[in-house]
Order: C-alpha cells, then structure tokens, then sequence
C-alpha cells in the first residue's frame, strides 16, 4: 500500500513574476489552456514551469488518474494533489544515492555490485557477473535480460515480475546474461532497486525515511507517498508520488548546483558525475543519451538559436522534469496516459510548442 505523509501547503522556493520579467511569452498559459481544450495535450494533468527562479506557469486540468496501477476515478488536480511520477523515480533515486555516498555510506560506482550482495554467492562465482559495479546500476549497463516493453499490467513484464518475486534483487541479479557489463544500455528498473537496497542498509533507514530526512525536509517538501511491493520494500523504479511544485523543488536543486537555502544537499561532484553522458539510449529513446538515471539531449527555441543542453527524469504515461540549466529553465509535467503506446506526444508537445517556442531572451 502506498505510504504518505500528511499534505500540508509549504512555501514554494521561488518568487513569482510576471512572464516579461521571467522571459515568457504573455500568453503562454493561455496557449497552455487552449492546447489543452483542443484535445492535443490529451491526459494532460499539471504543468509547472520556473526560470531563473521565478515561478512563471501553473496549470492544472482534471482527468482520469491512478495511484501505481489502481484507479482513482476522475481527478481534479490542485497544487496539493500527489501525482504518481513513475520512473521519474528513478532519477530521485540516483540524486538519493549520491548524497548516501557523500555522506559515506554505500559504496562508489567503482565497487563490485555482487561483493554488496553477499547473500548470492552462487551469482557472484559466475565470472561475468562478477564483473559488474555500481557504475552499471546507476547507468543501466547491467547487461541483464530486461524487457519493460510490454504493459505494465501484465505480469511477464520484467519490473511487474520484480515487484511479485519473493526475493526481488535475487530476481534482477540472477536474469540471464545478453551483453558485457558496461556495453550496452538495457532499460532495467532493476537497477534502482539493487541500489535503493545499498542505500537501505548503508543508512540502516528505508528508502522513504532517507528521502524524507536527506532530500524532503531539507527542501521543504511536507508531503509524499511511495507504493511498496509486497515484500513492503518502497519501488525504487517508480513508486514515488510528490506534489507538482514539490517536483520542480527538485528541479530548482539541481539547477542551484545542489543547494537549497544556503546548504549543500547534494554535492556538486556528484551531480557532475550524474549528469556526465555515458551510454546512448536505445529503443523509443534512440538518440538520446543517458548517466546516473537521469536522460540527456539538446533543444533549440527561437530565443536560443544554439543547442541548449538538456536534463530528464522520464516516466510512464508522461510524467516529466525536464531542466535546461543555461536557460535557467525547469519544467515539471505530469499526465494520466499510463501505458498507452502514444503517452511521449502530450509532454513533448507542452515542452516543445508550448515552452521552448514561447521562451524569451532573459
């Protein structure tokens, strides 16, 4: 059952202005609405939109929702409504782990991934396996037998079966063997979880109390959930639930080089090293290139002429927090198209024709 504290309002981290202030277009929430109405932002839910600290667009639209796969009806959205951010979960994950190993308590990238896992010995006398490390977790270069393609509704689907599995690291670790560690990217939500189990016993804490101790509070985030599988183990790969401005509190961190009223909660070397490409994405993503959770590519608008660097968490029925740090953007998305072939349209489309299109020189 999904776990959440109270939702309490908390005071957004950024002042508000005026889309000339902000370098917006004057009527980019109009656009937004009219989008919406028109049926081309389809399961569209909330949209919050910051630049260079300045909240510059709130939107929130009503329509059908779930909580980790079970219907909640018609919704209508407000700023204290909990949305499902599925494999954005992910890239919170890998920013959780980081401030683990600031602090010192899981091992680096570098170390053996199975030497964590003593319980398997069986797996860790395997040659190949033995060669894995925490660097192919965080950037999903496990070369494991992996296949999240098919509905999350049907239970041969690879983090369904995880999450169903009465030992789910044994599950990921012992998958069969299709690549050489660290040559080959496999969407695998496996991966977060093995690490979120090294953040659990480095911190002697569940994943939700680190979250809320080392991440939440420090940005003043009051209010979550996070779906648990049966083991009543928190799902790294796309459990967490957080308000849409409390997304885009995340957003506003990592922008900030991992500072948050004056303090370093996350350290810069660690988001350096996050958000340095390793491996090029395959698939639906082709073209697009991926570090420690956390999805890289390009944009242009016509204010930015040049490529502007951009950074992701991605998720299941659109769910997005899209960062263009030299235009000091941060875009928080959230949608009900859970599972449907076509959920990437709605987000890209409010990121692309409705963001980036109406941004300003400022």
């Amino acid at each position: 059952m999904p776990a959440s504290l109270s939702a309490t309002a908390s005071p957004a981290p950024w002042s508000t202005a005026s889309p000339a202030e902000a370098g917006v277009a004057p009527d980019l929430a109009d656009k937004l609405d009219a989008g919406f109405r028109s049926g081309l932002l389809r399961g569209l839910h909330a949209v919050v939109v910051s630049r260079n600290d300045r909240l510059v667009l709130e939107r929130y639209y009503p329509g059908a929702d779930e909580n980790w796969g079970d219907p909640l009806g018609t919704v209508k959205f407000d700023p204290d409504t909990l949305h499902d951010l599925r494999s954005v979960t992910k890239s919170i994950v890998g920013l959780l782990y980081g401030i683990a190993l600031d602090r010192g308590l899981v091992p680096p990238p570098s170390a053996p991934l199975l030497a964590q896992f003593p319980e398997y010995p069986d797996l860790a006398a395997d040659p190949v396996r033995a060669k894995l490390t925490v660097a192919n977790a965080l950037n999903m270069t496990l070369g494991l037998a992996w296949d999240e393609n098919r509905s999350y509704a049907d239970p041969a689907n690879s983090e369904r079966a995880m999450e169903d599995a009465p030992d789910r690291y044994r599950y990921v670790l012992e998958q069969p063997i299709v690549a050489a560690p660290g040559t080959r990217w496999i969407y695998c939500g496996g991966a977060p979880a093995l690490l979120s189990a090294l953040i659990a016993r480095g911190t002697g804490r569940t994943l939700q109390a680190f979250a809320r101790e080392a991440l939440f509070e420090p940005l003043g985030i009051t209010a979550f959930g996070w779906a648990e599988g049966r083991d009543g183990v928190a799902s790294a790969a796309s459990g967490l639930r957080l308000r849409p401005r409390d997304l885009l509190r995340i957003g506003a961190l990592v922008l900030a080089n991992g500072k948050c009223n004056h303090r370093q909660i996350v350290s810069r070397g660690w988001l350096d090293a996050s958000f340095k490409p390793v491996v090029a994405t395959t698939g639906n993503l082709t073209g697009i290139e991926y570090g420690h959770l956390w999805y890289f590519g390009e944009a242009t608008a016509p204010a930015l002429p040049t490529p502007h660097r951009w950074i992701a968490g991605f998720g299941n029925g659109g769910q997005r927090l899209w960062l263009m740090p030299d235009a000091g953007l941060a875009v928080a998305i959230l949608c009900g198209n859970y599972n449907k072939p076509d959920q990437w349209m709605t987000p890209l489309r409010v990121w692309r024709e409705i963001v980036l299109a109406n941004l300003r020189h400022g």
